[in-house]
C-alpha cells in the first residue's frame, strides 16, 4: 500500500490474529487511500467475524469507511454474548471440529458438520444458503464474503472449544435431544421397536432407548453415559438451560 498513514491499534485479545509487530498498542499503517476499514483490518490479520466496534478517533463508524491520514483506529472484539439477528441460532463446523460439533449436539445445539472437506466454497455457500454460524479455526475461511455468520474458534482442545462457543452464542440447551451422529431429532423408543438393532448383551442389559428420527440410530445409557452426563453436566451449571 502507498498512501494515507493511519494508526491502528487492536484489541488485546485480537492481537494473536496480527504480526508481532503490531501487538504492542499503537501502530502505524500505511493504506492505498481507496480500500474500506474492514479490508484494511482484514489485511493486518483480523478477520471480521471477530471485529467488533470500530472506532476513528474515538467515533463508531462502519467497516465501510474509508480511512484517512491521520485517523487513529481502534479495533475492539465482538461483544459478548453475541446475537446473531435474522434466523434461528444454527451452526455449521468445519472437517476440523468433529468433536465440538458432537458436543453441541449432545446439548441439543443444531449444529450441522461434513465430516469430509467439501472445500471452503462449498462451506461458505452452505453457510448462506442454511443461514448457519460457520464455525472454524481457519481464518481464511471465515474471511470468505459468502458466509452469513462466522466465529474463529480460539482453542484446540473441544473442552475450551465447547465453553466458547456457550460463552459467545449462548444458545439454548436441551441435553439428550440431537443425534450426536447426525444432528437429528430424538424420540423415545420402545425396546420392543429397536431390538433388532441390539446386541443380545445389551437387549439384557439396558430397557430405556432412543431412536434418531433422522438416521434410525439407537442411544441407550450405555458404558460412555457417565462421561457424556459430565460434560452435560457442566454445561448446564456454567450456562444454564433445560435437560430434556
Amino acid at each position: 500500500m502507498n498512501g494515507p498513514e493511519i494508526h491502528l491499534s487492536v484489541a488485546p485479545e485480537l492481537r494473536l490474529f496480527v504480526p508481532p509487530e503490531r501487538r504492542q498498542g499503537r501502530t502505524t499503517l500505511v493504506t492505498d487511500g481507496s480500500s474500506t476499514l474492514g479490508h484494511v483490518v482484514e489485511s493486518v490479520g483480523v478477520p471480521l467475524t471477530e471485529a467488533g466496534r470500530l472506532l476513528v478517533d474515538g467515533r463508531q463508524v462502519a467497516a465501510s469507511h474509508i480511512p484517512r491520514a491521520g485517523e487513529h483506529v481502534e479495533v475492539y472484539s465482538v461483544e459478548r454474548p453475541q446475537q446473531v439477528p435474522g434466523a434461528p441460532l444454527r451452526f455449521l463446523l468445519d472437517v476440523h471440529l468433529g468433536t465440538l460439533a458432537r458436543r453441541l449436539r449432545l446439548l441439543g445445539v443444531d449444529a450441522a458438520y461434513e465430516n469430509e472437506d467439501i472445500g471452503d466454497p462449498a462451506l461458505a455457500t452452505l453457510s448462506a444458503q442454511e443461514r448457519r454460524v460457520l464455525l472454524s479455526r481457519d481464518r481464511g475461511l471465515l474471511r470468505r464474503r459468502e458466509i452469513w455468520a462466522g466465529a474463529y474458534v480460539y482453542s484446540d482442545r473441544p473442552e475450551d472449544q465447547l465453553r466458547d462457543v456457550l460463552e459467545r452464542f449462548t444458545p439454548a440447551l436441551a441435553p439428550w435431544t440431537r443425534c450426536t451422529a447426525c444432528n437429528g431429532r430424538l424420540t423415545d423408543a420402545d425396546k420392543d421397536s429397536v431390538q433388532d438393532q441390539l446386541e443380545q448383551g445389551t437387549q439384557r442389559t439396558y430397557d430405556v432407548f432412543a431412536q434418531c428420527t433422522a438416521c434410525d440410530r439407537v442411544y441407550w445409557r450405555g458404558a460412555h453415559h457417565a462421561r457424556l452426563e459430565a460434560i452435560v453436566a457442566e454445561a448446564l451449571r456454567e450456562f444454564g438451560g433445560a435437560a430434556a
